[in-house]
């Protein structure tokens, strides 16, 4: 089955608007999407956009050898190092890092160089983390 990429043409009003959120890592995202859902009391529909997002990560992983997505598999059984290690690879909050320990398997970094990767894998093992590089 082949899977057409569809053409969206953006309103120039919108134009930097999404530019901007391309930009934005999937936690960067989901925490805008958390914030606006909160702002203006709305739901959006989630497993519609883990469908478009799963898509478009792949593709991207496939062009780009060079770069490499942390994913936290589990958290262990030293939580509180974990979540210690996460703050400190991503500077996120408590709040944030938490709720990233809690929701394992999860994106801790993405696009991040081999190097890069390779040492947030090291920092996040050494906590009791079980890692995955993609």
């Amino acid at each position: 089955m082949s899977e057409e990429k569809k053409i969206v043409e953006v309103p120039a009003k919108f134009k930097s608007i999404v530019e901007e959120i391309e930009k934005m890592s999937v936690l960067d995202l989901s925490e805008l999407v958390s914030l606006l859902e909160d702002k203006f009391n709305v739901t959006a529909s989630a497993p519609m956009a883990m469908a478009v997002a799963a898509p478009a990560a792949a593709a991207e992983a496939a062009e780009e050898k060079s770069s490499f997505n942390v994913e936290l598999t589990s958290a262990g059984d030293n939580k509180i190092g974990v979540i210690k290690a996460i703050r400190e690879v991503t500077q996120l909050g408590l709040k944030e890092a938490k709720d990233l320990a809690d929701g394992a398997p999860v994106m801790v970094k993405e696009g991040a160089s081999k190097e890069e990767a390779e040492n947030i894998k090291a920092k996040l093992a050494e906590a009791g983390a079980t890692v995955t590089l993609k």
